[in-house]
């Protein structure tokens, strides 16, 4: 049995089984201009990477200094919102630095 015998059958039988029913983006078209502009030697970093979920630090930092914000909004205890206020200061500043960085980089 040929080897594109053997994985078509796998499919087949994932499919059947529901293994891609709740696919991320199922029934959406797929945009790959982002893919075709990106570099041709770079494509394969950025695709591992994002496959296996990393993100550089600032959008790690984006999202918690978000949370913190509802966290802080949210918060009926004055001293942990002041502790919460705190650690979404440090975050802030933490963004606001690596930011400055990179920006500096490009110039």
């Amino acid at each position: 049995m040929s080897l594109e015998k053997i994985i078509e059958e796998k499919i087949l039988e994932a499919i059947a089984n529901g293994e891609f029913d709740n696919l991320e983006g199922a029934g959406k078209p797929l945009n790959l201009d982002d893919y075709f502009a990106t570099p041709e030697d770079v494509r394969v970093g950025h695709s591992l990477l994002k496959s296996n979920k990393f993100v550089p630090l600032e959008v790690d930092l984006l999202k918690e200094i978000g949370e913190l914000k509802e966290k802080v909004k949210d918060c009926p205890n004055e001293n942990e919102k002041a502790k919460l206020s705190k650690l979404l200061n440090e975050r802030t500043l933490a963004l606001t630095i690596i930011l400055e960085r990179n920006k500096r980089k490009k110039s």
